[in-house]
Parts: C-alpha cells; sequence; structure tokens
C-alpha cells in the first residue's frame, strides 16, 4: 500500500466523522465505557480479600452481662458478606497490639460471629471480658472499645468438620449443638445457617444444649430465643446451669421453665455439667444412618468431658498445630454416639 493510498484511506474517515455526528457520538460513549469500566476494575481490584489483615468499624455496642458484650462491625467497602460463600460457617483472627508502655507481647484471638455467614453489610460477634493475663485480653480489649473504633482482623480457613466445611447437603437431619460458655457463638452460627438458610428446605431439626455456670452468664439469650420463636418446630433449647441451687432454679425440673425467660419461651432447664441423661434428653437419639450430628464447643475441659480432649498436631516453630479430634470418649460415648456422629469444634 503506499503511501498516497493510506494518505486518502485516512481522509475518507475523517470525512465520514465529519459528516456523521451520530457515529462520532457513539465511539465518544464507547471510550467513555471502557474508562468507567477500567476505574471500576480497578477499585475492585484494591478492595483487600477477606483473608488479608484489614480494618473492621464497630458499629454497635450492646451489653449482655457484667462482663460481656454484642459487638457489630461493618464491612469493608466493596465486600458484601464477612467470608467468600454465604452458607459456610466464619471465623476472624482479631488482632491487639498492647500499649508499649505495659510490654506486653502483640496478641491475636479467634472469634466466630454469632450473625449468619449471608449477613450484609456487617458481622456480629459475643465477647466475654476476661481480664488481661499473658497471653489474653484481647475480650477486655473489644468490649472497651468505643463505636467507631475499629479492630485489625482477618478471616481464617475454612473449618473442616469431617472431610467438610458444609453443614447443608450432608443429609444431616438432626444437629445436636453442645455449648459451654463463650462456646455458644460458632455453635449460634451453625444453627443459623440450618434454619435460616433456604427456608431451611431440608428440615433440619437443631437441638442445643447450653452450659453456665450461673443465670448470669447465659450469652446471647435474645438471640436465642428470637431463633427459637422463628423456627418452633425445629430448634429446641434447653438450659442448665452448675452453680445454681435447687431454689434458684425453682426445683430444676428438667422440665420446668427457665426463671431467666419470659413466659413465652419453650425452653427447659436442669442443673449439672452433663452426662449421658442428660444428653439423651436434650440431644437427639443416635443414628447409624449418618442424619444426625453433634457439634461441641467450650473452654477444653468441657470438651474433654463430652467427648475426650481434642489433641495438635505438631509444628515446626512450635506453635499451635491444628486440631486433631481424637477417639470419642466422655459423655457423648456414653450416651452411645461413635465418633462420626461427633465433630468437636
Amino acid at each position: 500500500m503506499t503511501i498516497a493510498t493510506i494518505r486518502s484511506k485516512r481522509i475518507k474517515i475523517k470525512n465520514l466523522f465529519f459528516r456523521s455526528p451520530f457515529l462520532l457520538l457513539i465511539v465518544a460513549v464507547s471510550v467513555c465505557n471502557n474508562m468507567q469500566s477500567g476505574i471500576a476494575q480497578a477499585a475492585k481490584s484494591a478492595v483487600l480479600k477477606p483473608w488479608k489483615s484489614q480494618p473492621y468499624q464497630l458499629l454497635k455496642k450492646k451489653k449482655l452481662s457484667k462482663d460481656s458484650f454484642l459487638l457489630r462491625y461493618g464491612l469493608p467497602e466493596g465486600r458484601s458478606m464477612l467470608g467468600v460463600k454465604p452458607d459456610i460457617p466464619t471465623c476472624i483472627k482479631v488482632k491487639y497490639q498492647p500499649p508499649a508502655e505495659t510490654g506486653h507481647k502483640a496478641l491475636a484471638k479467634s472469634y466466630s460471629p454469632v450473625s449468619h455467614p449471608s449477613q450484609s453489610d456487617y458481622f456480629e460477634l459475643v465477647v466475654k471480658a476476661y481480664p488481661y493475663q499473658e497471653g489474653g485480653g484481647v475480650g477486655k480489649y473489644l468490649c472497651d472499645m468505643e463505636i467507631g473504633s475499629s479492630i485489625e482482623a482477618q478471616l481464617k480457613p475454612e473449618r473442616i468438620m469431617h472431610d467438610s466445611p458444609n453443614v447443608l447437603g450432608r443429609g444431616w437431619k438432626n444437629i445436636g449443638l453442645v455449648a459451654g460458655g463463650t462456646g455458644i457463638a460458632p455453635l449460634l452460627q451453625v444453627a443459623r445457617i440450618a434454619l435460616e438458610s433456604n427456608g431451611n428446605e431440608e428440615n433440619i431439626k437443631v437441638h442445643l444444649l447450653f452450659i453456665n455456670h450461673t443465670f448470669e452468664d447465659v450469652l446471647g439469650k435474645d438471640e436465642i430465643e428470637a431463633l427459637a420463636r422463628d423456627h418452633p418446630d425445629n430448634f429446641f433449647v434447653t438450659y442448665s446451669f452448675t452453680r445454681e441451687t435447687e431454689d434458684a432454679t425453682g426445683g430444676g425440673n428438667d422440665d420446668g421453665a427457665c426463671p431467666i425467660l419470659d413466659g413465652t419461651s419453650k425452653a427447659n432447664f436442669t442443673r449439672g455439667k452433663g452426662d449421658a441423661s442428660m444428653a439423651a434428653k436434650a440431644l437427639p437419639k443416635p443414628s447409624n444412618s449418618g442424619d444426625t450430628m453433634v457439634l461441641v464447643c467450650g473452654r477444653d475441659g468441657f470438651v474433654a468431658h463430652w467427648g475426650g480432649p481434642v489433641g495438635r498436631a505438631p509444628t515446626e516453630d512450635g506453635s499451635k498445630g491444628p486440631k486433631i479430634q481424637g477417639p470419642l470418649l466422655g459423655v457423648l460415648k456414653d450416651a452411645g454416639f461413635t465418633a462420626e456422629q461427633v465433630f468437636k469444634y
């Protein structure tokens, strides 16, 4: 192609634009759209991935007891939910650097939200303000924060429960939850997933056994009772207390009305830290058909009492390794469950 030919074609194209303003407008709009798309893509790329450490602002703070709070945190801009999948349990690691003058090392603690994983715009934690001790104190740091302040946290990897992180689609028709104290948090989220996802089309029955020392120690009572009211045919609650007297519990009848609840609650209450008889009354029956699962969460001693101790895999740097379920022992074994029917959360 000669230079003259190229010049001729350029002139024809230029004349075409001048004679056709509409064509010129189309080109301008196309260029503008491409620029906007590029800006949007750049903004999207700038949003940190959930597993990256980033700030979460405290939006709301509700006192649950003398030393515990329900804390609501906003999601960073560009994030629609805390996790990656809307029906997989979530857990975050909160980082805290104590003031330099204290001489204390940086701390980190894991918390499971009590809100549904698909909750948009925010997530909620139930936190107890344990006083500072060597290696601990994150709870007090969180509970002392003012609204508008931010924490630094990151999403933890999915917890694998018998080869899968899923609660749904596993054929579980009956789920038992055994919670001790602050162990209620991850189990309350599991209950929400089972009861609130997809209208509970799997018709899962959830049985919660919540064990505490005293009435005042019950965390998330309002959230638990709200779930029970919304799902009366699928969510069954039993509270047990280890330090309340028979007089304080009105006789402590297993079928009695819990004195910390209003007259509309259908929850039962009992006393004691748990045995096979309590498990038989408050949890689903053991089943060999794969449709029953019991999750246990609480302090190490609590979990060991109900299902046997949880071990830790060795690591090269001496840090805590991943949890190892270990053999099923304790109350749940005495109650007739097998290791395949129990997960020590």
